[in-house]
């Protein structure tokens, strides 16, 4: 299907790997050909790794910094806010500049901030740093823009499933590495492993990531009067609002699943980890669907599926609950549908989101990543209201089925939308 006369020269599709008709195929640690999947998984990665890496020495850090834990978690709700500002910033950075250059200097400037937090001696330089540490969001930013550079849209939808696939390896293993590095070394070793990390990854993106952009912006002024460009098109905010639904469901699910595991199904922090795994490992499997049929399917199928399955997967949780089955499995085993219905819809809902204006990729990609946090944050506080000890988890399960049951809509909405684009000749 043809979504935009936009499209890049005809491209082939062998796998992940897929390049444009005339350029070499990808080869680890080669600048002479395009950036391989691995170096942009590693990219992607890093800042899923920073997020969560320091998540079970919370407690200690705020021992050692004798202060509240309250204070301590603005380590990572202020770093979240801040990652969605730098979105905004990113991305235009990466289109007048250069992919390359802007993801090295991220990358370098994380390094000295991660250095710094590992050094710090009072919770306000501890902090200070924290969040200059954010501008690794310029990896997941830029990781899709660089697809998007590299292939047309529904071959990077699939390109980014397998991005994110391999991306979502982190999240499950960074708590893990992080707690046990804690309880050895203490909670300065697990940011020394984040700095080793991310020089792994600044070689890696040195001698691996040669430039993608070739139509860079005249200069920043212009690059962001361009945003009204994205503000005026009802595809971009179809797409970007679809994700951000979608994401919606697990950022509701994240505020409030400790507080029903605590309050409601008696598990403990441990227990809550291990049937988090459900989620993560839908989410995985969703991504691996993205990655071999999206291609194939169109960016629509594959939203439009994992819109319904995750939503499916919402209902079933439900009925579990109002039925009055007080079950962790039946609280969190249908929600395997969910991650894998997220799985399915993001990749191609970022890459819908970055294929509008391919020239504007990057600012697509921040805009649109940032209003996907943000909104999913949002999300995420209103479902920590929404609980009490009387409620029961269904407070949090129908906030997350409205999410769903919206993102299904506005998917509809945007397929709608871009076929009278297509009938029309036309580029909204």
């Amino acid at each position: 299907m043809d979504f935009t006369p936009e499209h890049p020269p005809e491209r082939i599709a062998a796998g992940p790997d897929s390049v444009p008709v005339g350029e070499p195929a990808a080869r680890f640690l080669d600048l002479n050909t395009p950036p391989h999947i691995v170096t942009l998984v590693l990219v992607a990665g890093i800042g899923a790794l920073n997020m969560n890496a320091i998540l079970p020495s919370l407690p200690s850090m705020a021992a050692w910094f004798g202060t509240d834990y309250s204070v301590m978690q603005l380590a990572v709700s202020a770093y979240i806010a801040v990652t969605a500002g730098l979105q905004l910033i990113v991305g235009p950075l990466s289109d007048r500049y250069g992919r390359r250059p802007v993801l090295i200097t991220a990358i370098s400037i994380f390094l000295l901030a991660t250095v710094a937090a590992a050094l710090a001696q009072t919770i306000e330089a501890f902090l200070a740093a924290r969040l200059v540490q954010a501008v690794v969001v310029g990896g997941f930013v830029l990781s899709r823009a660089i697809v998007r550079d590299m292939v047309p849209m529904e071959r990077a939808a699939s390109m980014i499933g397998y991005v994110t696939m391999g991306m979502t390896l982190v999240p499950m293993i960074g708590p893990m590495l992080g707690g046990f590095l804690q309880e050895m070394f203490g909670w300065q070793s697990v940011f020394w492993m984040t700095a080793a990390a991310g020089l792994v990854v600044l070689a890696v993106v040195i001698l691996d990531l040669k430039e993608t952009n070739h139509h860079r912006s005249a200069n920043m002024t212009s690059q962001f009067r361009a945003y009204p460009e994205l503000f005026t098109s009802r595809r971009f905010w179809g797409f970007v609002f679809s994700a951000m639904f979608a994401s919606g469901m697990f950022f509701a699910f994240i505020g409030g699943a400790p507080y029903v595991a605590q309050h409601h199904l008696g598990l403990s922090p441990s227990a809550l980890g291990m049937y988090f795994v459900f989620i993560v490992i839908g989410y995985m499997t969703g991504n691996f669907l993205s990655g071999r049929y999206a291609a194939r399917a169109g960016v629509f199928n594959m939203m439009i599926v994992g819109a319904i399955a995750g939503t499916a997967g919402i209902m079933i949780s439900l009925c579990f609950a109002a039925l009055g089955i007080k079950d962790a499995s039946g609280f969190f085993g249908p929600l395997f549908l969910m991650g894998m219905g997220n799985g399915m819809v993001l990749p191609s809902a970022n890459a819908g989101m970055i294929s509008v204006r391919p020239h504007l990729a990057g600012s697509a990609a921040g805009l649109g990543g940032a209003i996907q946090i943000g909104g999913g944050a949002a999300l995420s506080v209103l479902s920590g209201h929404l609980l009490t000890p009387q409620s029961g988890p269904t407070p949090l399960l129908l906030l997350m089925l409205a999410a769903g049951t919206l993102g299904i809509v506005l998917t509809l909405y945007t397929r709608r939308i871009d076929r009278q684009m297509a009938q029309q000749g036309a580029q909204k």
